[in-house]
C-alpha cells in the first residue's frame, strides 16, 4: 500500500464539557472515497472542521502528503490541496455567485478582478459536473438547493486533491445525486481524493470505496465498503443490533388546512401557481420536487412569512390567507423552516433563549418586561429530554448542537400543534433522525415513537414510525422535499400523497 494522502491522529476536541472528538485517527489514500458514517452528534462534522482548519484540535496532529498541516489555519488548507463543502452555507447572500467563489482565491493587492476568465470557467464547471447555476445571480435570491451546488462549485473551483463533502446530497434529488457520484468516481480516477460524510447508507454502499464509522466521538469501526452491508453500518452507528418495527394504519380525521388555488406572484424569486391540497387529522402531506420549485415559498405561506397573490387558505375552517408570522405563532402552527440557521435558530444564543424567542409574551416566560429565565431553562431542559439533543444543555449555544436544530425548532409548545410544516425533513441539517425516546408532537402528547434503523436517510423515508398511542388527537404535517415522499419522523400515518404543483 502506497503512503496515504491524508493522515489524523490522536484528534482530540473539546466544547467545554462535550467530549466532541475522542483520539480519533483516520487515513486517506490518493484516488479513495472515504465515507464517514454516525449518529447526529457523532462528531463527524468537527473532525472534518479540524482537519479544514476551522478549529484547532486539542490534541492530535493532520498530515497532508507526509507534512503536517498548522491548526486552525483555513488556507494553510487550502494551500496543501483541501477543499470542503459545507454542510451549512458559507456564502454572502448579497453577492454573486462569481464572487462568492472566487472570494479569496485573488489577491487583495490586485487592481483588476479576472471576472470574465472565472465566469468562463464557472460556466465550464456547472456544464460538466451538471450543478447549474448563473454566475451573476445574486446568492441571496438562490433556493437553498442553488446555494449548495454554489458551495460544491466553490471548492471545485480551487482544484484541490482533497476534496470533503459534507452531506453533499442533502439538496438533491436522487438523479442529480447519482450524477454526482459518478462524476466523483472519474475525479479519482484522475487521483482526486475524497471524504464524504452521509447519513444515506445506500449512497455510502454505492459510493465509497471505504467506512469509518463513529459514535459518540470515537471510531468505533473500519469497513471496506464491498465487505459490509446496510445492516452492518446501521447497527455499528448505535451500538445495538436493530429491527423494523411494524406501523399500524389509522383513520383520517376531518380537514384542517386546505388549500384553494393559493398563488404567489414574481418576487425575489418567490413563485406558487394555483396550487390546491387538503390536509386532515392525523395525515402527513409529502410535498417532492427538484429544489426551487415552490416549495421553499409555500412553507414560508405556512408561517405567515409570505402573502398569496391569490387563492384561499384555511385552517379548521377558518380564514389564513393574511396570515402574519405573529398570528402563526398564536394559532400553534408547527414548521420547521428550510433554511434551520438563517430562519430557525439564532446560532451565538443559547438553546434556551432560542427555546423560548417566539413565546416572550407568554405569562410563562416573562413578566414585567423581564424573561423568566428560570422557567425557560427548565422548559429547554424538557425540550433537550424529549427530543434527545445530544451534546446540549439548555445554556450550550445553538450553533454547537450540530444538526440538531430542527428537534427544538417545530414551533410553540405544548400540546399538539392543529398542523406542522417541515421544509426539507429529510435533509440531515434538520436534524431528521429522532432518537429512541422523544415525543411525537405531530400526534400530540407525549407519543413515543421509534425509527427503523434500516432506513437511516434514505430519501424521503424519514425513519419508519410506529402507530400513535390510542386516543392521541393528531394533526396534520407537511413534508417537503426534493425527490421523496415526505413522512413524519414521529406519527403512524403513512399515506401522504404528493403535490404536483409544488
Amino acid at each position: 500500500m502506497t503512503d496515504p494522502i491524508l493522515e489524523l491522529t490522536g484528534i482530540t476536541r473539546r466544547f467545554g464539557p462535550l467530549l466532541a472528538n475522542d483520539d480519533i485517527s483516520l487515513h486517506l489514500q490518493k484516488g479513495e472515497i472515504l465515507a464517514l458514517l454516525g449518529e447526529n452528534g457523532a462528531g463527524k462534522t468537527t473532525l472534518m472542521n479540524i482537519l479544514f482548519g476551522h478549529y484547532a484540535a486539542d490534541a492530535g496532529e493532520v498530515r497532508v502528503n507526509g507534512r503536517a498541516l498548522p491548526a486552525g489555519q483555513p488556507r494553510a488548507a487550502i494551500a496543501a490541496g483541501v477543499g470542503m463543502v459545507h454542510q451549512h452555507f458559507t456564502l454572502a447572500g448579497n453577492l454573486t455567485v462569481t464572487d462568492n467563489i472566487v472570494i479569496g482565491s485573488e489577491s487583495l493587492w490586485r487592481i483588476d478582478s479576472r471576472r470574465k476568465e472565472a465566469k468562463a470557467r464557472i460556466r465550464a464547471l456547472s456544464q460538466t459536473f451538471g450543478l447549474p447555476v448563473d454566475p451573476d445571480a445574486r446568492v441571496g435570491d438562490l433556493s437553498v438547493g442553488e446555494r449548495q451546488r454554489v458551495e460544491i462549485l466553490k471548492a471545485l473551483y480551487r482544484d484541490a486533491s482533497i476534496l470533503i463533502l459534507d452531506e453533499p446530497t442533502a439538496v438533491l434529488a436522487a438523479p442529480e445525486a447519482e450524477q454526482l457520484f459518478r462524476i466523483l468516481r472519474g475525479m479519482t480516477a484522475g487521483g482526486l481524493s475524497i471524504i464524504f460524510i452521509s447519513h444515506k447508507l445506500h449512497e455510502v454502499m454505492a459510493a465509497s470505496d471505504r467506512v469509518t464509522v463513529l459514535r459518540a466521538g470515537r471510531v468505533v469501526a473500519e469497513r471496506r465498503t464491498s465487505e459490509t452491508s446496510p445492516a452492518d453500518l446501521a447497527e455499528l452507528m448505535v451500538g445495538r443490533s436493530v429491527t423494523r418495527p411494524k406501523r399500524a394504519a389509522h383513520a383520517l380525521g376531518a380537514p384542517v388546512v386546505v388549500a384553494r388555488g393559493l398563488s404567489v406572484g414574481e418576487g425575489q424569486g418567490k413563485t406558487l401557481t394555483e396550487v390546491d391540497f387538503e390536509v386532515h387529522q392525523g395525515e402527513i402531506l409529502g410535498i417532492v420536487g427538484v429544489s426551487g420549485n415552490g416549495q421553499a415559498v409555500l412553507g414560508q405561506m405556512l408561517s405567515g412569512l409570505a402573502r398569496p397573490s391569490a387563492g384561499v387558505l384555511t385552517l379548521e375552517g377558518r380564514d389564513i390567507t393574511r396570515l402574519t408570522p405573529r398570528e402563526a405563532v398564536r394559532l400553534g402552527m408547527g414548521r420547521v423552516p428550510e433554511d434551520r440557521h438563517a430562519e430557525g435558530t439564532v446560532g451565538d444564543l443559547a438553546v434556551w433563549e432560542n427555546a423560548v424567542l417566539e413565546r416572550l409574551h407568554e405569562p410563562a416566560f416573562a413578566a414585567r418586561g423581564f424573561v423568566r429565565r428560570s422557567a425557560a431553562r427548565t422548559h429547554a431542559a424538557d425540550l433537550i429530554d424529549r427530543f434527545d439533543i445530544r451534546g446540549a444543555g439548555p445554556d450550550t449555544r445553538t450553533r454547537l448542537v450540530g444538526r440538531q436544530h430542527a428537534k427544538a425548532d417545530s414551533g410553540p409548545e405544548p400540546g399538539c400543534p392543529p398542523a406542522l410544516s417541515a421544509g426539507q425533513p429529510a435533509d440531515p441539517r434538520s436534524g431528521r433522525r429522532r432518537h429512541r425516546r422523544r415525543s411525537c408532537r405531530v400526534a400530540g402528547r407525549a407519543c413515543r415513537g421509534r425509527r427503523d434503523p434500516d432506513d437511516f436517510g434514505r430519501p424521503g423515508r424519514g425513519g419508519r414510525p410506529v402507530g400513535p398511542h390510542p386516543g392521541h388527537r393528531q394533526g396534520p404535517s407537511f413534508g417537503a422535499g426534493d425527490g421523496g415522499e415526505g413522512r413524519c419522523p414521529d406519527a403512524g400515518a403513512d399515506d401522504g400523497r404528493g403535490l404536483g404543483g409544488a
